[in-house]
């Protein structure tokens, strides 16, 4: 897997793209706080798959609760894998690049977000909106701050939470826009697995050379190693100019940023 880091910028950069990319389509005229909403859930969503390894950067998130969650996933995504696996899949017991790594599980959580936004009435999208902001801060702040994370963590994402449920209308529009970020973000996750030396078994359960799990990915001579030189020093850096790029492209397409149209952010 790509580092925490990594795969959050790629969840905003995700977003930011569709939304700086699409002016003529709803996701890309949605007002500056919708936006901001969801680049939230995009940037918190693209570390959500990794919720199936017990050592990942969310699972460290919220304490023992989301270390208590990973290992339940884990060991699900372990038992489906192997219930469903063909002939020429790995014999392998870990549940990580699972479940959580497939396109199917980017719809459910794309249904699943797109539900609580519209019909929560009272305790269901402060809880949900606090999960991916704690995610958000975690994956953009993680190591910054070992001794005192968690009081940062909690601290943060409660006042972004306070933010988010103001700026979230339970409108159908608003709550698709809102599945859709989480989709995005979760997609983001599976690309950037996919570059690395395992690949990313993303297309499950369609069966491709006879596997089930088959993990997509480019040439080897095309993949990295997760954490090494190329992530850290070449893409993190890239990916995140690109995120805050094409962030101000988006919101100066809402309007909220005129100021930059003297930099012509994007010729479109």
């Amino acid at each position: 897997m790509s580092t925490g880091p990594t795969h959050a910028m790629s969840g905003l950069l995700a977003w930011s793209a569709v939304t700086a990319l699409a002016p003529g389509h709803p996701i890309g005229q949605l007002a500056p706080q919708s936006w901001a909403v969801g680049a939230v859930l995009a940037t918190g969503a693209a570390l959500l798959p990794d919720l199936d390894h017990p050592g990942s950067t969310i699972s460290r998130t919220f304490g023992a609760i989301s270390q208590g969650l990973s290992t339940g996933i884990n060991t699900i995504s372990g038992l489906v894998y192997r219930a469903t696996r063909a002939k020429r899949d790995s014999n392998r017991d870990g549940g990580h690049r699972g479940l959580t790594h497939t396109l199917v599980f980017a719809l459910l959580a794309t249904l699943g977000t797109t539900a609580v936004v519209q019909t929560s009435q009272k305790w269901a999208l402060p809880a949900l909106m606090f999960v991916f902001c704690g995610l958000t801060v975690r994956g953009i702040m993680n190591d910054w701050c070992p001794k005192q994370d968690a009081l940062w963590i909690t601290g943060l994402s409660a006042a972004m939470t306070w933010a988010c449920v103001v700026w979230t209308a339970q409108t159908p529009a608003s709550a698709a826009a809102c599945g859709i970020a989480v989709g995005i973000g979760c997609v983001a996750h599976y690309v950037g697995d996919a570059v690395t030396e395992q690949g990313c078994p993303v297309l499950w359960p369609v069966p491709i050379a006879g596997k089930r799990w088959y993990p997509v990915a480019p040439p080897k001579k095309m993949r990295m190693r997760t954490g090494g030189r190329v992530e850290l020093g070449i893409v993190g850096p890239i990916v995140t100019g690109l995120s805050v790029w094409l962030a101000a492209a988006a919101l100066q397409n809402a309007g909220l940023m005129p100021f930059l149209g003297a930099f012509d952010l994007l010729p479109i």
